[in-house]
Parts: C-alpha cells; structure tokens; sequence
C-alpha cells in the first residue's frame, strides 16, 4: 500500500545545502530502492500516454548531488531539442564571455572637425547589442550633438563587420523568414521593446472611423505600409512582410486593436535609419548618404552605449526564450575565441565547452534550436546540468531558467502558466522547447526528501496536439518522489489557465506570453 510523500518544506534546507555543493562523483550502481521503483513505474505508466505510441520519447533523471541514474528510457538516442539547445549556449556564453561581458555601440569621427562641421564620415559602430532600443539610438544622436556637431558632410557608414553577413541560420525554416523569432542576425539591430526582439518592428493596427490606422513601435518609416485592411465586426487580419523587402500587406478587417511582431529584412540599414533619424531630431545633418563599411583605424569617438551584463541579459533570453539572443551570444563567442563572428566559429565554441563537460551525443547547427538538424540526447542534456553545477557563474545561469507555475513572465518564463498548483510549482526551473511535432523540458527540480535532480524529457514526432502535459506529469512526479515513502498515484495537474499558450514564447508573441 503506499503511503502520501511528506512535504516539501521539511527539505528545503536540505536542498538549499545540496545545490550549493557543485559537481558530483561519477554514479554508483545501486540496486533499486523502493521509491526509485514506484518512480519507474510511474514515469512508465506516464509515457505509455497513446499520444506518443507513435512517437519517440527519451527520459533520463539523475540525482544532481551523487549522480545516480534514477530513470532512463532512451537516454542516448539522438532527438531534436528545440530551445533546450539554449542550455548549451548560455552555459557556454557565461563561460565563454563572462557574466559581466557587455555589448557595445558607438559613433566614431572619421575625418577632422571644423568647428560645427565634421568634414569627414560619421561612423556608427556595433558588436551586436540585443538591447538597443530607438532612445538609445537617440541618446547616442545627443551626445554628437553636444559634442558639437552640427553638420556631417561625409556619410553617414554602418559598421557591422563584427560579425559576418551571414543573416539566417542554418536550416532555418524559410516560411520563418519575417517573423520575429527567425529575425535576422547583425552587429547592428534595434529592438522595439524590452522584451528585446531584435530586428523585429511591431506593427499596430486599429480601426478609426471608416479607415485602419496603422502605427509602428518604434516609429519609423524604415519599412513601407501596403495598407489594405478595412474596419469590420471582427478581428481577421494579416500584417505580412513580403519576401526579401521592406514591404508590409495588411489584409482583413479590424473590429478591436492588434499588433503583430515584424522581422526586418536588414537589421543593419533598420538600425542606421533609426540613428539618421534620430541625428535629424537633435539637429545634426548628415549630407551623405548611408552605406555599411569598417570603420578607419583612427577614427574618434564621439559617442558610446554599453548594453546590461550578460548576468542580466540571461534573464529575458532564457526565460522569455528569444532565439535571436542565442544566435547573437553565439557569434560573440566566435568572435571572442577565433577572431571571427560567424557560427562556424560560435557553435564550435559551445560544442566545445559541452565535450570538455562530459557531453557526448550532440550535434548544434544553430544557437537557439530553431534547426530540426539540432540534436542532442536527453542524458547529454541531464550531463550539462550535473556539470555546470560547479561552475562560478551557475548560480546566475540557474536563475535565469523559467520558473514553473510563477506568473510573473521575467520569473516563470515560458513556464508560468504550467504546474500551477502543483508541487512542482515554485520549485521545478527549466528549459521548454517547441517545434511543431517536438516538444522538451530539461532543469533541476528538489524532491520531497529535499534531493536535488536533474531531468530531461524530449518527446519527438508525435502527430497529436501538444503532450506537454506528459512532460508537467513528470516533472511534478519528480517533485514527490521520496528514497523512503512512496506516493498514492502520480499527481493530477490541475487545468491549466485559460490563457495559457500551447507553444512557447519564441513562437507566440500575445500579451500573456
């Protein structure tokens, strides 16, 4: 017969004092022990879910502190993680970069300065800053003019040469091409909020009397409005960029506001038009027109913004899930370690970085998962969890992580409206990842005696709706599962929020995302 686990509470030193021990010794075969058994069985009836009959399904959990193998089915078969690739390049980015590694962006001086006059080029300069909003564009345009620029006769010449001009990544789906989650990769972007999406513009809609207004965020005429949309009783409405172009078709009818994430077809020129504008604002003329080029040797700064810290960038990009911070980490790093800004360079850094960590089984070909050749095993995901526990900046990295059932979308992340009510909820932080027909969640959770464990659930190919729920059931088991009392049944989770999103924020952009 068996027995309710105890609470959660009793454990929580223990876990506290557990986590904070780094990394563990090699696993000792142990024959199976009570609760590891009802944990097996549980996690089996789990995944006997007819959904996944067809399926392929990988499990491995292990204990973070001795690093004993608890479960495993199909723990070394190579699957396509989705987002759970961005396990790989974060760690790989803190090591790599450091937690207090900053992005910068500046204006240069290439040419002498008579008087007001700049009788050379004014260079804008960027090493691929995710956070650049159009005011910093605008502070960086005041602080030339209050250096005294008036007039540039030159142009006005937009180095991204940090990195290559390589825009898409591997293997990306080409029907992704103008949304915001697949925008395209550059030295120098602008993001339209402090989500940070950058390369993507929103785009706003709203009906106004017999007309559709149409606004953009951040105001701007880098893009051109095809505006055929007409007021109606319903919302039915498509914001489109054309393929390759700067234009935008809006279709449909109107009844209530929306607003839909844009990508770019140049970040560079996006950028660079932002800043001209905002040169033009502060009273500063450029005569020339706007080209991409290396800045000269010599030139001189008049202007410069550094981004946040990677220790806090961590934040949105892991817990909001945004692939273009992944990309854009990923040629820091090439840059950083080889001299080159490319993802050659980049994903042999964290390829790299995983080997040195007992990784095994893995194969990146983007930052960020968005490619289905991306593959890893779930217990080449459990190993980098056990691993990078002992790393200086882990405690960082590990906060960064969504948290399960908090609703606070820069704490719970892509998991805040799942295992609410649990107990998994507050406690379970993890990586999610959606692609259609691929699912996966892999993190730490505390058991009820208070354990730490690592765990990697990927379910691939399946033809049904979203089994994410079989990865929730897992994760809350894992919440209660005891060495030395077993539990009545599996946990029932509880409906999840009427607002919850069947996919993950790096594809869906709603208010509740």
């Amino acid at each position: 017969m068996r027995r309710t686990s105890a609470s959660l509470l009793a454990g929580t030193l223990v876990a506290a004092l557990a986590w904070a021990s780094g990394p563990s010794s090699p696993a000792i075969a142990q024959d199976p022990t009570p609760g590891v058994a009802d944990l097996t069985q549980d996690i089996n009836q789990i995944l006997s879910d007819s959904r996944l009959t067809i399926a392929r399904a990988g499990v491995v959990v292990r204990s973070a502190t001795g690093g004993e193998e608890l479960y495993n089915t199909d723990g070394g078969k190579l699957m396509i993680p989705a987002s759970n690739t961005k396990l790989f390049t974060a760690a790989a980015a803190a090591e790599t970069l450091g937690l207090d590694y900053r992005f910068t962006t500046s204006v240069l001086a290439a040419g002498r300065k008579a008087g007001s006059v700049l009788t050379g080029d004014l260079v804008l300069r960027g090493t691929g800053d995710p956070t650049m909003l159009a005011e910093d564009y605008d502070a960086l345009a005041a602080e030339v003019a209050g250096a005294g620029v008036k007039t540039v006769a030159g142009r006005l010449v937009a180095d991204d040469t940090w990195f290559d001009a390589v825009r898409l990544g591997n293997d990306w789906a080409w029907d992704d091409e103008t949304a915001y989650y697949a925008a395209p990769i550059s030295a120098l972007t602008a993001s339209p909020d402090r989500d940070y999406d950058a390369g993507s513009v929103v785009v706003s809609v709203a009906a106004d009397g017999d007309k559709v207004k149409v606004a953009t965020t951040p105001e701007t005429d880098y893009l051109k409005i095809v505006n055929r949309a007409t007021p109606g009783t319903s919302t039915d409405v498509l914001i489109e960029r054309l393929h390759g172009t700067r234009t935008v078709v809006i279709t449909g009818t109107v009844a209530t506001p929306y607003q839909e994430w844009v990508a770019v077809d140049d970040p560079t020129a996006y950028a660079s038009a932002l800043f001209r504008q905002a040169l033009k604002k502060h009273g500063v003329r450029v005569l020339g027109p706007t080209v991409t080029g290396a800045a000269p040797s010599g030139a001189a700064k008049l202007a410069e913004r550094e981004s946040m810290p990677l220790s806090e960038l961590l934040v949105p990009f892991m817990k909001l899930s945004n692939n273009i911070h992944a990309e854009i980490l990923t040629k820091a790093m090439g840059r950083k370690v080889s001299g080159q800004g490319t993802w050659a360079a980049g994903l042999k850094v964290s390829t790299d970085f995983a080997k040195a960590n007992g990784v095994q089984v893995l194969n990146m070909r983007d930052g960020s998962g968005l490619s289905r050749r991306d593959g890893f095993s779930p217990a080449s995901i459990a190993q980098l969890l056990t691993a990078v526990r002992g790393k200086p900046w882990f405690q960082a990295w590990y906060d960064s992580l969504p948290v399960a059932g908090n609703a606070d979308r820069f704490v719970g992340g892509t998991l805040r409206s799942r295992m609410r009510g649990t107990p998994a909820a507050g406690n379970v932080r993890a990586k999610t990842g959606s692609l259609t027909g691929v699912t996966s969640l892999s993190g730490y959770v505390t058991s009820a005696d208070g354990e730490p464990l690592v765990f990697s659930v990927m379910l691939n190919q399946y033809l049904s709706g979203s089994p994410k729920d079989i990865e929730d059931k897992i994760a809350v088991r894992l919440a209660q599962f005891s060495r030395t009392r077993t539990v009545d049944a599996p946990a029932q989770l509880r409906q999840p929020a009427a607002d919850a999103p069947e996919l993950e924020c790096s594809w869906l952009k709603p208010a509740h995302c």
